[in-house]
């Protein structure tokens, strides 16, 4: 799995749906407007719906609910992380990443344009509110 940069501000579900599925950021984007979701859109920070319903397009599976973050070796194979949690007027906002393990090996794939490296391993400086298991 490689990471896909978000091309909106907002974009950040979309390019993170866009590595679980193994697309491009346009074509997810694409896919997510015939959805009816707006990558303008900032409720795309606050809300689940939105990448719940653009990974069961591409057939993936996230489970229901949001589970609270412990640690790391807790988390499943492939899952969505919510970093960057804080609230604006009394409303939750994230930032959407992606967690992978496979084998022995653990990455978070981040789709912000500014960092230097989108694989990341620098797992001490991300704060994980919560995450949704994706199948």
């Amino acid at each position: 799995m490689k990471p896909v940069i978000q091309e909106d501000v907002t974009g950040c579900g979309i390019a993170a749906v866009a590595a679980l599925a193994g697309v491009n950021y346009r074509q997810a984007r694409l896919r997510a407007a015939r959805l009816g979701i707006d990558p303008e859109d900032r409720t795309l920070w606050s809300d689940t719906a939105y990448v719940r319903r653009l990974l069961a397009a591409y057939g993936l599976r996230a489970l229901p609910g949001e589970q609270p973050f412990s640690d790391w070796q807790g988390l499943p194979e492939r899952a969505l992380l919510a970093i960057k949690w804080h609230r604006e007027n009394g409303k939750p906002f994230w930032h959407w990443v992606v967690f992978v393990r496979a084998g022995q090996e653990a990455f978070v794939l981040d789709s912000k344009r500014s960092l230097k490296h989108n694989l990341r391993r620098d797992f001490g400086r991300m704060k994980p509110r919560w995450f949704i298991a994706v199948t």
